[in-house]
């Protein structure tokens, strides 16, 4: 079953990471990745509908016209039980307390070292043996969500 993520952040470059990452599940129908460059464009994707089903969204903290945080705000408005984790290269405590607030599922941190070793890890496992793939973090649909930090 396929399950859709929805990338919102105004930096092409983080969209292409999740690409990169993700392209193996995305090939073998795991994911639906969808992307968004603006809180506005989030929004208005998520009035017209994501399918298959939307599981997650990943969204920065920090973007021209509405930011994160009232993109957060809105969705909890409209979608409570939708995970939305913010992602940001400002970790201060302030800021995470505030998407705490707004109703973030988690507040991940751009790490770009973390990012790249991520994406290595993602690229050894295109070479590693199928039997380590279907043992790995994929192996349950249900926590999909979770499984993608």
């Amino acid at each position: 079953m396929t399950v859709s993520i929805l990338v919102v952040d105004d930096e092409p470059d983080v969209a292409e990471l999740f690409r990169q990452c993700f392209r193996r599940e995305v090939r073998q129908g795991t994911y639906a990745m969808h992307f968004a460059s603006s809180g506005e464009q989030a929004s208005a994707t998520l009035v017209d509908g994501i399918e298959p089903q939307l599981i997650v969204i990943l969204s920065d903290l920090n973007m021209p016209g509405m930011d994160g945080l009232t993109l957060l705000s809105e969705i909890k408005r409209r979608f409570p039980d939708l995970p939305v984790m913010m992602v940001t290269a400002y970790a201060d405590d302030e800021r995470r307390h505030r998407a705490a607030e707004h109703g973030a599922a988690k507040f991940i941190t751009k790490d770009f070292e973390h990012l790249k070793r991520s994406y290595a890890s993602c690229r050894r496992q295109q070479n590693e043996p199928s039997a380590y793939r279907q043992t790995s973090w994929r192996r349950n649909h249900n926590d999909a969500a979770a499984a993608i930090i």
